[in-house]
């Protein structure tokens, strides 16, 4: 009796795990629940026009600064830092600045401290709205090889964290 107990037990956990393993393979990779990064076009301070779009098959970090925002400044260096480490591996930095920041000051901001990555003018606020309308500075988005939204960051980011996870996602394929 006792043994039948047991070998019920262990047919029914074994069920329950061929069940979970079934329906995480039906539900595709770990990060299928993702949302899907909004499809932006945006213009860079050269005149060049882009689409996030054009960036699938990168992992890509959007990050949304301001010239008045101390902390968006003082972390500037980490994401140079983090571009430089991982640009080559297919990782791309797009920096966004916010509506309310001169075009004039940004540009200068932008070759005085030679930020190696394009960066966008949010002239109308389209780009923030269609984040979600990110108002608080810094806020970044990172998203991954099929242009799924991976986090959100509202404020610095842990860099360390941030580059383990970049890591992992550019292993991940397209």
């Amino acid at each position: 009796m006792k043994t039948s107990r047991s070998l019920a037990v262990g047919v029914i956990v074994l069920s329950l795990v061929l069940a979970a393993a079934v329906a995480a393979v039906l539900r595709g990779p770990a990060n299928a629940g993702r949302d899907a990064a909004p499809e932006v076009a945006y213009t860079l301070l050269d005149g060049r026009q882009g689409t996030l779009q054009a960036l699938r098959g990168k992992v890509v970090l959007v990050s949304f600064w301001s010239m008045n925002c101390d902390t968006c400044v003082n972390e500037m260096p980490s994401i140079v830092a983090t571009d430089g480490k991982f640009r080559s591996k297919g990782y791309e930095t797009l920096a966004v600045a916010m509506s309310y920041d001169p075009p004039a000051s940004v540009a200068r901001f932008v070759a005085y401290n030679k930020l190696p990555f394009p960066v966008a003018q949010d002239n109308a606020g389209k780009i923030a709205k269609s984040f979600g309308e990110v108002r608080q500075t810094p806020t970044a988005f990172l998203i991954d090889k099929r242009g799924r939204i991976v986090e959100r960051y509202v404020g610095a980011p842990d860099f360390a964290l941030l580059h383990r996870l970049i890591e992992s996602l550019l292993a991940e394929q397209a």
